[in-house]
């Protein structure tokens, strides 16, 4: 009988790794299935696209595509905790992000990537700053922003390399991303 005490301790000591390995490995906070935001930030921004925009998916008449491309993801462009930037697939033809003064405020040098996190300190969607630096939302992209925290949000700037005068601004908290335009340094 004493034997049952030890087997039993030594059986528990071996099942832990076991039970080690039902826990949530996605690094963001969120369950496997809802690999987007959660603090999680991308190495880098998306690759240019080499492929043609998606025929029909902006309409006239203000009908939008799609983005919730799987079970409890947002329905705005987002970046998927592999990396994948889900939304930044328009050519470099799309008229929406012609600028006939691309960089009229000069360019953005604060920093860009994983490594410069900003936490936004105030504003809204059209306008809003970071330790003096200010930029707004594409009109186009202005719904993809209505849940961002204009006062406390962590976002990450990524270079567009599609489109000439837009940067990208990546939502750390929500794992969404919309366009912006720099506005210059205050």
């Amino acid at each position: 009988m004493k034997s049952f005490p030890a087997a039993l301790a030594i059986s528990l000591i071996l099942s832990i790794p076991v039970f080690a390995q039902h826990g949530d490995h996605d690094h963001g906070g969120g369950d496997r299935h809802h690999d987007v935001g959660g603090g999680y930030v991308p190495k880098h921004g998306p690759s240019a696209y080499h492929g043609n925009p998606h025929d029909g998916d902006h309409r006239e008449g203000g009908d939008q595509r799609s983005y919730r491309d799987r079970d409890g993801h947002p329905e705005a462009p987002h970046v998927h905790h592999n990396g994948e930037w889900v939304g930044h697939d328009y050519g470099r033809e799309d008229a929406r992000f012609h600028l006939d003064h691309p960089w009229e405020h000069g360019r953005f040098d604060g920093g860009f990537g994983r490594g410069h996190r900003w936490r936004i300190e105030g504003g809204d969607p059209r306008r809003f700053w970071f330790r003096g630096f200010y930029f707004g939302v594409a009109p186009f992209d202005l719904a993809y922003a209505n849940n961002w925290l204009w006062d406390s949000d962590d976002v990450v700037i990524y270079d567009d390399p599609d489109h000439e005068g837009w940067y990208l601004a990546y939502n750390a908290r929500l794992g969404t991303y919309v366009h912006v335009q720099y506005f210059g340094r205050q």
